[in-house]
């Protein structure tokens, strides 16, 4: 057997100021890799370009792709897999684990007291205008009691690591956070193509979400049903992560539907079927907001269902995630995280926030203006990481243009220090060779009524573009297995 570090590993260039994963800064592989190096050592780099190319058809079979929307016209592309996976150890686990569950617990408080009593409005903890100005605080949602007390059903929270070794949280996500599936898909595709390493580790599965994520939305069924028909509602195959809704219908084993199949009377939901309608009461919603009731929202909606949302404020169905939870993950919100996990759970947060300057505060904004090349810049409402700017790689003219756009509106845009994402080795195809590549986490986290569900691996994307600090399979990330090791 040849030795990883003169095959695979033989043209890896560490940067030592970088935090990288697998590699302590003397050179030398950490304890936790060390098996995995020397299996992997067994391969050329022939043999993983070969196992590269089995692992893409798989993917490509299987159908797992995503949509790339550009100015012109969207792309269909295979979700990009590296196979060296990433391990993250039970001590670490822990951690990002329980930081995960208090973040969702506390964000499910924040939006049940800004739709009912404010009390954090009221005590200016948290600003009034920040909420009141927030397109995605849905005033039709005061006063609304969701089934079993949740909102935030579902949340993906961003983890990165930075040069320090610690953790950090970059931004919640708790509209309808997709990636899950590929979680469950890059743990396939490994198993088959390099399915001895697993016989070395411990690793906890991932194959366990569908039927977690079923039995905790369950709980959240409405008053008065006793075993609830679930659905996923998806906006139909040309959105650009159909492949999850259907892929997490199946594996539920409930149906898929779109808005045409479903109707609503004397404010009960029921789905049309051959033998005839068959009532709904759980709908794992992948709409936005605005499209899934034309009666209530967007009357041009074509997604929806008219009349869903009253079934909804009459307690007759679950939505989950609830409407308007986006509030919660407007990225200006996420700058009072630490005070939102004081109020309501009287806890320091576990996991750090990155320090964001708000530029609706006046003095923070001239600081982001005046150091913008040091800065990362972000809309608060956007997602896929459309619309960042990433300060030391803008030119002069970028520079004044992002200036102008926060300068007319400021309470779009929230501004970070560029944090350094540790690295991971990654197999780059035009290179034929592995480099050093940025990575995040993301956790999936199922609050139900009592209880919560963490996915023991997560998201791990990787930015393959060298030097990029954008992960998003959007932007042209791809992402790596991700191997919790049991005790």
């Amino acid at each position: 057997m040849e030795n990883l570090g003169n095959q695979i590993f033989s043209s890896y260039q560490r940067n030592p100021d970088l935090f990288d994963e697998i590699f302590d800064k003397d050179g030398s592989v950490k304890d936790v890799y060390k098996t995995l190096f020397d299996l992997y050592g067994g391969h050329s780099i022939q043999d993983y370009v070969r196992l590269n190319e089995k692992a893409k058809s798989s993917f490509f079979n299987q159908g797992i792709t995503f949509q790339v929307y550009g100015e012109k016209e969207a792309k269909e592309k295979i979700f990009p897999f590296d196979l060296f996976p990433r391990i993250i150890d039970t001590n670490e686990w822990d951690i990002i684990e329980q930081g995960s569950i208090q973040r969702s617990r506390a964000l499910n408080l924040f939006l049940w007291d800004i739709y009912h009593d404010k009390k954090i409005l009221k005590q200016g903890i948290v600003p009034l205008e920040l909420i009141s100005s927030s397109d995605n605080y849905l005033h039709q949602m005061i006063g609304v009691n969701p089934p079993g007390g949740i909102y935030n059903h579902i949340s993906g929270i961003d983890v990165i690591k930075h040069t320090d070794g610690d953790y950090y949280v970059l931004e919640d996500n708790i509209r309808c956070p997709s990636g899950v599936s590929y979680v469950i898909c890059n743990r396939t595709a490994l198993k088959r193509a390099l399915f001895g390493v697993f016989n070395h580790y411990q690793t906890h599965t991932v194959t366990n979400y569908a039927e977690n994520l079923l039995d905790l939305l369950e709980t959240t069924k409405p008053k008065g049903v006793d075993i609830p028909n679930t659905v996923v509602i998806t906006p139909g195959m040309y959105n650009s992560a159909f492949y999850e809704h259907s892929y997490l219908a199946k594996t539920m084993g409930v149906e898929l539907v779109e808005g045409r199949d479903l109707f609503v009377e004397n404010d009960f939901v029921y789905m049309k079927t051959i033998q005839g309608p068959e009532r709904v009461d759980v709908i794992y919603r992948r709409i936005d907001d605005q499209f899934i009731d034309p009666l209530e929202f967007r009357p041009d909606s074509a997604l929806g269902v008219p009349g869903l949302f009253a079934a909804y404020k009459k307690g007759n169905v679950t939505l989950a995630n609830a409407p308007g939870t986006g509030v919660a993950d407007d990225k200006a919100v996420y700058t009072y995280m630490p005070e939102i996990i004081k109020y309501y759970l009287d806890e320091k947060p576990i996991i750090k926030n990155v320090h964001t300057y708000h530029c609706s505060r006046p003095d923070e904004l001239k600081y982001v203006l005046e150091h913008i090349p040091e800065l990362v810049i972000k809309p608060v409402d956007e997602a896929g990481g459309y619309g960042i700017s990433i300060g030391n790689r803008l030119s002069k003219d970028e520079i004044e243009k992002v200036k102008k756009q926060i300068s007319e509106a400021p309470r779009k845009y929230v501004a970070q220090p560029i944090m350094s994402l540790s690295v991971h080795p990654t197999y780059i195809d035009q290179n034929e060779s592995f480099e050093q590549r940025h990575i995040d986490l993301r956790t999936f986290t199922v609050l139900g009524k009592d209880r919560e569900f963490v996915l023991k691996g997560g998201l791990t994307r990787v930015a393959l573009k060298k030097g990029n600090l954008i992960v998003n399979s959007s932007q042209g990330g791809g992402s790596k297995d991700t191997w919790v090791l049991k005790e």
